[in-house]
């Protein structure tokens, strides 16, 4: 006798309360599948991109705002903070500062942003030039891997930036000088893989250019009236150009100069943000974030407390729906136990013959524990395969959305544990229905039949 076959069978002679339990149990498991996968996946995301900073300096405002747009760039900046308010923390032999990263956003090309900024901030994301060379002079950018493949791009393509960090037309920079892709980093799976990488002189030499340009058009108006004409620099194309042959553009010589340090520019010059690792971390460089913030028109913040603070903020929701996937899981273990034992009075004849055709209690009792374990089982795979399979969906958005990468198909050693639950879970709920099932009296049974 197959008891496995027979459990089987006996679960598939009452489809709809099985169908029943199995959705139940299907969705208590997939949402707490689904709550550990993403979050896992927020926090290796943001963890990642931690880069051991210890401090971003910016603008006044929202301190969460500053990190997440100057870090990790999901957001719109607080603003910008000049180089003379800056100065003293770009000074190499401060005291207490290691090495600083200047960052300056507020351009984009195709959604993807340009940040301003220096060489360094490579090593600061392990990261490395996999095509061609890293940026050298003004105008030339280094693109992250995720750019070049989301785009399409090859070292030696050009392109011009868009005011703001949304893909719009209208808000090109036509006139401006345009960027040419000089190198290509390797994937890294941190944020550097979607960033076009550039100088920060880059950013004010096409706002400049912005500003004068402004007062030529009104000359331009005055002079020409409505005659046409063709404002591209030296036939650059507005998108990037793949009329070359790529294979030759590989190794890009350095033709320009490279651009002075921040310490020699003007100081009405600005920038976004200042990334800050410490030399150590003593008492002086832990009163460093109160001190700007007392003492100046900045505002300083510390990554690892702001993002432990949205994580905080979060986690009273993600509770919430942990909360409601528990009591959907024990719904459905209460759905397994009634199915089971409502099921007894029909199944009465069937369970006496199987005794007197030489089934012993125990076969009886394990008979009928199979049906709640393959019910638990069943259920399980169900809710992970609807877990991973929304995650797969949402991934999509998600990246589409904010440029980061989740996964559907990454499994976690929680799920074996949420497995081991639901064996357990299938185990107490056929209990009560296996111990009564195991003490059918065969003689009142088949003789109440007839």
């Amino acid at each position: 006798m197959n008891i496995l076959k027979l459990s089987w069978r006996s679960l598939v002679d009452r489809p709809l309360s099985m169908i029943l339990s199995l959705v139940l149990f299907a969705l208590g498991v997939g949402l707490v599948s689904f709550l550990f996968l993403m979050e896992r996946q927020l926090q290796d995301n943001f963890e990642k991109n931690l880069a051991e900073v210890d401090l971003v300096i910016g603008a006044k405002g929202s301190p969460l705002q500053m990190i997440l747009s100057s870090m990790y760039h999901v957001d719109a900046p607080t603003g910008n903070v000049s180089l003379e308010e800056i100065r003293p923390f770009l000074n190499p032999k401060h005291p207490l500062i290691k090495e600083v990263v200047p960052i300056s956003v507020g351009d984009s090309y195709k959604a993807y942003r340009i940040v301003g900024t220096t060489p360094n901030i490579l090593d600061w994301y392990d990261a490395k030039v996999g095509q061609g060379r890293q940026w050298h002079s003004n105008f030339e950018v280094t693109i992250g891997a995720t750019v070049a493949k989301q785009l399409h791009m090859h070292v030696g393509d050009t392109f011009k930036s868009s005011h703001g960090l949304i893909d719009d037309e209208n808000l090109a920079h036509d006139d401006a000088e345009s960027f040419q892709v000089v190198g290509i980093l390797e994937p890294t799976g941190s944020v550097i893989d979607q960033l076009i990488l550039t100088t920060t002189q880059s950013f004010w030499l096409v706002h400049d250019h912005d500003h004068d340009h402004e007062g030529e058009d009104h000359a331009h108006d005055g002079d020409h009236g409505g005659e046409e004409h063709d404002h591209g620099h030296d036939g650059h194309s507005h998108g990037h150009d793949h009329d070359h042959d790529h294979s030759k553009m590989i190794d890009m010589p350095i033709t320009g100069e490279a651009p002075p340090a921040l310490l020699d520019e003007p100081g009405d010059k600005e920038i976004t943000n200042l990334l800050v690792r410490f030399k150590g971390r003593n008492f002086q460089a832990l009163n460093m974030q109160r001190s700007i913030n007392e003492n100046t028109d900045m505002q300083a913040a510390t990554p690892a407390i702001e993002i432990n603070r949205l994580f905080s903020m979060m986690d009273s929701g993600e509770r919430a729906l942990r909360l409601l996937a528990i009591i959907i899981i024990l719904v459905s273990a209460l759905s397994i136990f009634i199915s089971l034992y409502s099921s007894l009075n029909e199944r009465q004849y069937e369970l006496a013959l199987m005794r007197s055709m030489g089934a012993s209690p125990t076969t009886i009792f394990s008979h009928i524990v199979i049906e709640g374990l393959l019910l638990a089982l069943l259920g399980f795979v169900l809710g992970i395969l609807l877990s991973h399979v929304s995650m797969s969906f949402i991934s999509a958005l998600v990246q589409d959305n904010f440029r980061y990468s989740f996964s559907g198909w990454q499994f976690l050693t929680k799920e074996w544990y949420l497995l081991a639950g639901s064996i357990i879970i299938g185990f107490v709920a056929a209990l009560i229905p296996a111990w009564r099932a195991s003490r059918t009296d065969i003689a009142d049974t088949l003789l109440g039949s007839r």
